[in-house]
């Protein structure tokens, strides 16, 4: 099927006028397809499917429940909202309730629901994090930087653990990131380094900060800490929160100042995302969600309710221009979990996912593989 008359999002973080082929379920070359069917997207825009490499949950259900039905209706959630690929997120629980979710996403990868979102890897948040900058991690679960551990959860599933994180403070933290940085990308949270610290980790491995701004020192002309050490090292690529609650919209165009080409917006979002105001759980903590506003019953904000999609959409409203914020939820995700070979972009050989929208980005249509998603959520 050749797709014709539309603006498309290119590997050159630019929308391109003209067409894409796609032939069993993945992108094609355009001039070896002249035979091939052709379908006028009407003047559209078309962008990559997004990948949210940070989410711990959605629609009622939180990856870390170990729940094989719960993590299908995060994939069907993910997919009607343009996000087609989604890297599952733990949080510090013990190891054996780890190793049982991580056992669902295997499943799920294995044999992928239909009309759900891809599931390429899992992000490994927790348990080796500093109790001062836990959040909303619970305390009782955390742990010291520990390689074989990981390496033992890694090995469970098949080697399919993309982000591990660490607090860089912790003792062995830096020794973590060599090891680590070997199997997977090792990012930095829940942490409170001074810059000294956090220089030593990334130089040992380390190249990912996990939701910069949240649960880290905030930076400061005399001590710059953990965000001063992560900006000037061109190899370190930062996630960002974009719901409009966790990080003020100037500190949103702050960081795309302080990290060129290298933010990459997640939403964190929680079970509750997706979901109407009420009580919800995080790792046996009530949440209470209200106002869209998600915090433990101490006050301390939680993860977020709002999906990747609407994330994005938010930080272009903030006035990141449209095309940094396509690629830093397409090109630069893919990138940070080594997929992007076969996902984040709309070139020949990777996989035909992508979204149909008019010139604001609002949803008109999204592609799996090249099927369409038929309960796709439009935007009006």
């Amino acid at each position: 099927m050749i797709y014709h008359n539309a603006y498309v999002f290119t590997i050159d973080r630019r929308f391109e006028y003209g067409s894409f082929c796609v032939r069993e379920g993945c992108f094609a070359p355009v001039e070896d397809a002249a035979e091939e069917e052709k379908f006028d997207l009407q003047g559209g825009f078309v962008i990559p499917g997004l990948i949210d490499i940070h989410t711990h949950g959605s629609a009622g259900a939180d990856f870390s429940d170990g729940d094989p039905e719960g993590l299908r209706r995060m994939g069907a959630y993910y997919a009607r909202h343009g996000v087609t690929s989604f890297v599952p997120t733990s949080v510090t629980l013990p190891y054996e309730q780890l190793a049982k979710a991580f056992d669902t996403a295997v499943s799920y990868r294995a044999s992928r629901p239909e009309n759900a979102a891809r599931l390429p890897g899992i992000h490994m948040e927790g348990p080796f994090f500093s109790e001062k900058k836990k959040g909303a991690q619970n305390g009782a679960f955390l742990k010291l930087p520990d390689y074989e551990a990981f390496r033992r959860l890694n090995a469970l599933c098949g080697g399919l653990i993309r982000i591990v994180d660490v607090a860089a403070e912790l003792e062995g933290a830096a020794a973590f990131a060599e090891k680590a940085g070997t199997d997977c990308t090792v990012s930095l949270a829940h942490t409170d380094a001074d810059y000294e610290t956090a220089c030593a980790v990334f130089d040992a491995g380390a190249r990912h900060l996990t939701h910069l701004f949240n649960a880290m020192p905030p930076i400061h002309h005399r001590s710059p800490g953990v965000i001063g050490a992560a900006s000037e090292r061109e190899e370190v690529v930062a996630e960002l929160i974009c719901d409009g609650l966790h990080v003020h919209p100037s500190a949103v165009r702050m960081a795309f100042r302080l990290f060129p080409g290298r933010i990459c917006l997640i939403s964190d979002s929680l079970r509750c995302c997706g979901m109407p105001d009420g009580r919800y759980t995080l790792a046996g903590q009530e949440v209470f969600l209200e106002g869209g506003i998600a915090r433990l019953a101490d006050g301390t904000i939680a993860g977020s309710a709002t999906n990747l999609y609407d994330c994005m959409l938010l930080a272009i409203a903030f006035g990141i221009p449209r095309e940094e914020a396509v690629a830093a939820a397409t090109i630069l995700p893919a990138r940070e979990i080594g997929a992007e070979e076969e996902l984040g972009s709309i070139e020949a050989g990777k996989r035909a996912d992508f979204v149909v929208c008019d010139a604001s980005l609002r949803r008109k249509a999204v592609y799996i593989g090249g099927i369409r998603v038929p309960e796709a959520v439009p935007m009006h």
